[in-house]
């Protein structure tokens, strides 16, 4: 299915709405309230935090959503609009990047005696999508594992939060550019659920987060590099959805034919016994007269 639209996506432009609000050095208030409402620390400086969001210009392939250093914490956010098993393989591979970086810009040697300390490890995946998940998950790569570990020792998790109406609706209290985030996310699924197209439905909600003094000043200055994240954004969630929805189709005329084709032979074999029971019948019975005469 082919999705139009008039307004041409940049593709210089960050990917997606969550890395607009929060994924550079210009947001890094957002970051630290984001991170104090998941936290229930208070940090409020800006030199508090260090930027360590990935680069794919550094790493071929290899981007992450937000991630920082706070005080010894290294810390990542990845938004998903889609349920994904895998993140955290994913977020086990781009901590190994993250810190890769630290030891080599610290010029730690790793091959020494002597031991190296590290930040410490914080993994958040925010998901916002529109099928059912719990308020709170922990995601673990063991799930992942073609066997289970003899031992157990080995465990590396992703802690899934919720996004959602009437799951964390707390948390985006205590933090103002999430809540405000999730406002505009929620604004464009009811305008597209009133029958809008991706496009009107997107900027009658930026139009309404503006009116409403949500996101106003990042809006107005921003206002086409929005329109076109979120056009991207959601267009790559309907192509999934149709995706899926092909699949299921799919896999239900796979189903039927597979039940034709069993009903089919169920019928054969069923009509092979019922036959050699009416023929040993008859030719019993043939035997029967003969003896008689």
């Amino acid at each position: 299915m082919e999705i139009k639209s008039s307004l041409k996506i940049n593709s210089k432009y960050k990917d997606r709405l969550f890395c607009l609000i929060f994924g550079d050095e210009t947001k890094k208030q957002n970051i630290i309230s984001l991170y104090n409402a998941l936290n229930g620390t208070d940090y409020s400086d800006d030199e508090d935090i260090k930027i360590t969001t990935i680069d794919d210009a550094l790493y071929i392939n290899m981007k992450n959503d937000v991630s920082f250093i706070i005080d010894s914490y290294m810390s990542m956010f990845e938004q998903q609009s889609t349920k994904n098993p895998n993140m955290p393989l994913r977020g086990l591979m781009y901590f190994g990047n993250l810190y890769d970086s630290y030891i080599e810009s610290n010029g730690l040697n790793i091959y020494g005696k002597k031991l190296i300390k590290i930040p410490t490890p914080q993994y958040y995946v925010l998901y916002n999508g529109t099928d059912e998940e719990e308020a709170v998950k922990e995601l673990r790569l063991s799930d992942a594992f073609a066997k289970d570990s003899p031992t157990g020792k080995f465990e590396w998790t992703a802690t899934l939060i919720n996004l959602n109406k009437g799951k964390n609706d707390e948390l985006l209290k205590k933090c103002k550019p999430l809540e405000d985030y999730m406002f505009l996310i929620n604004s464009i699924r009811e305008n597209e659920a009133d029958g809008l197209p991706i496009e009107e439905a997107v900027d009658k909600a930026v139009r309404f987060c503006i009116e409403n003094d949500v996101l106003k000043e990042y809006l107005i200055t921003h206002r086409a590099e929005v329109l076109s994240v979120c056009l991207k954004e959601f267009n790559e969630e309907v192509f999934v959805a149709a995706i899926r929805e092909e699949g299921r189709e799919e896999g239900r005329e796979e189903g039927r034919e597979e039940g034709l084709a069993e009903g089919r032979e169920a019928g054969r074999e069923e009509g092979l016994v019922a036959g050699r029971e009416e023929g040993l019948k008859q030719g019993l019975k043939i035997l029967v007269d003969v003896l008689q005469e």
